[in-house]
């Protein structure tokens, strides 16, 4: 384990991304941030990983300064706490929530090239997969952070300052992870060392196993670059099957109804049904916890029941849930009872993400034709993570009408992604039929 030493430091890092990636949103709304700013601010965070990534991808491909790029993104996302600390203009935390987003990003591709230096290539995918530990147990400890910091200090701080405290550990953990990684690191090769991309992109394909952090942040710049970095648009989109394409037209409308939620979710908590941040902290931690201890059951199921099937069930689950928090939100004011219902339903939105992301990448592997399936992937994570920017945005204005609103909308669009995933479903169940008759015959 000595090679991988520096995964520690990268779980201290992940802590402060996981505090930061609610207590951001949440210091937004302290400061008076308004409900389209809060969406704009959601749609940036999920639009600025993705440049990141192929920045910094291919500039570690062409250059193998791996060491420095790490250190570089460290570096980048401590400024944008500091940043976002010491302003209250909206727009400035905008951009300095863009900039640590961005960092985030493009620090993905990099540490995936990291984590396999002195590994055999068959061992590839167990690298990926403690990675993601590290990264997702660091995320999830962030919210307990998060958790225990506002609980603790609000009271006697007041809540802003409390969050602006915080907003400085945060700093601080990701400076330190920068210290640890100069120390922890393996130095860059003294000859170019060309990454084999192709082999990582077929060995991060294969890999299923996800982050905590993917429950309240589904988007995945590492496997963005590694699964688009030699793809050709046109040759990919010429080789969809019919099935493929209506799959992802449902892709592009559920995660468009995930935005619409999680963008203006943060302000309608804490501003209209009056929970304080520990309270939010606590409901964004049982859905993250909810989908990571609910992966290995939900990779199971899609084992042996049929992806698309299971699928559709997580979709319609998640197309329910949504109002559902609104609705709850009128019957119970921020009482204990309502509180408890409200974590029962984000464990339920948690186990449903769980379900819908595991069979998600059987589907597109099931439905790409084998010569573009890691282009396929890549294209996937590509189109949901600009989908949920969008629906986030588009969250924010409509929570400025209303948050029933909002959220009957995303339960809407995410309905609208079931049915088209239930018709790739039916088409495909159609199918297996006909090959059975004819292998009968």
């Amino acid at each position: 384990m000595a090679g991988t030493r520096w995964l520690s430091a990268w779980a201290l890092a992940s802590v402060a991304l996981g505090a930061a990636s609610l207590l951001v949103p949440l210091y937004f709304v302290a400061i008076g941030g308004e409900t389209l700013m809060l969406g704009v601010l959601a749609g940036v965070a999920a639009a600025a990983g993705a440049p990141g990534a192929l920045v910094f991808g291919r500039v570690a491909d062409r250059t193998g300064r791996r060491r420095s790029l790490v250190l570089l993104a460290l570096g980048l996302a401590t400024a944008a706490l500091v940043l976002v600390s010491l302003t209250e203009r909206a727009w400035l935390v905008i951009a300095g929530n863009g900039l640590l987003w961005f960092a985030s990003g493009a620090v993905a591709p990099v540490l995936t090239l990291l984590v396999t230096v002195g590994a055999a290539e068959r061992d590839w995918s167990a690298r990926f997969a403690l990675l993601n530990r590290y990264q997702g147990w660091g995320w999830a400890g962030g919210l307990v952070l998060g958790l225990l910091w506002t609980t603790l200090l609000t009271g006697p701080l007041g809540p802003l300052v409390a969050q602006q405290t915080l907003l400085w550990v945060c700093a601080l953990a990701t400076a330190a992870a920068a210290v640890l990684a100069g120390g922890w690191l393996p130095s860059d090769p003294p000859t170019l060392d060309r990454p084999r991309g192709s082999r990582i992109a077929r060995a991060v394909a294969r890999s299923r196993r996800l982050p905590v952090r993917s429950a309240t942040f589904p988007v995945g710049p590492g496997r963005l670059y590694w699964l688009t970095r030699s793809m050709h648009p046109r040759e990919v989109v010429a080789r969809f099957s019919p099935k493929l394409t209506v799959y992802f037209a449902g892709v592009v409308a559920f995660f468009l109804g995930f935005g619409v939620f999680w963008g203006p979710l943060p302000l309608y908590l804490s501003r209209t049904l009056g929970f304080d941040s520990s309270v939010v902290f606590a409901l964004y931690l049982v859905s993250s916890v909810g989908s990571a201890l609910f992966y290995d059951r939900a990779g199971a199921l899609a084992e042996r029941y049929s992806p698309s099937g299971l699928q559709v069930g997580g979709l319609l689950a998640r197309a329910g849930l949504h109002p559902a928090v609104a609705v709850v939100g009128l019957w119970f004011p921020a009482t204990l009872a309502g509180t408890v219902v409200n974590g029962v339903l984000f464990l339920l939105i948690g186990v449903a993400w769980a379900v819908i992301a595991v069979t998600a990448a059987s589907l597109v592997t099931r439905l790409a034709p084998a010569a573009i399936r890691g282009e396929a992937l890549g294209l996937y994570t590509a189109i949901s993570g600009l989908a949920n920017g969008v629906g986030a945005v588009l969250g924010g204005w409509l929570g400025g009408i209303g948050f029933l609103l909002a959220f009957a909308v995303a339960g809407a669009l995410v309905l609208v992604g079931a049915v088209l995933v239930g018709v790739v479903w039916r088409r495909s169940s159609a199918a297996s039929l006909a090959d059975g008759s004819l292998s009968a015959q």
